[in-house]
């Protein structure tokens, strides 16, 4: 039988600049860490489909929330340099899944309107491994 996890206990964490690992949890209300693969061609004259070899694989790291002082100042301190992060979508508890490893902050954004909180968004390119491990 399936065992699912509601996304209010997914932890988030990244390093600041001081290699500091900061759990950014009780300001991020949404993350995602998307993967993917790519091919390369091999088909060669007289086939009738193509054909593929597995090539690189890449990921990246969404963010987003509520601007904190203290949260901003950690992105701040590292956008356009390699940090690490962790992931745990399902929680910290023991037995659930975690990502982890090295990325760049490529971008950080702060937006403000009428009416609403101020937000924070990012993303990281992931550079090297996505290691999966349980907790």
């Amino acid at each position: 039988m399936p065992t699912f996890a509601h996304g209010k206990s997914a932890v988030f964490k990244i390093a600041d600049s001081g290699a500091t690992l900061r759990d950014i949890s009780n300001v991020v209300n949404s993350s995602s860490l998307s993967r993917s693969a790519e091919t390369a061609e091999v088909t060669a004259l007289g086939n009738s489909s193509k054909a593929y070899i597995p090539g690189m694989k890449d990921a990246t790291i969404s963010i987003e929330g509520m601007a904190d002082v203290t949260t901003s100042g950690y992105l701040d301190g590292i956008l356009g340099t390699t940090t690490t992060w962790e992931f745990y979508p399902a929680g910290t508890g023991a037995g659930e899944v975690k990502y982890s490893g090295s990325g760049i902050l490529t971008s950080l954004e702060t937006s403000a309107e009428v009416g609403g909180a101020v937000s924070v968004s990012g993303e990281v390119q992931v550079t090297g491994d996505v290691t999966r491990a349980t907790v």
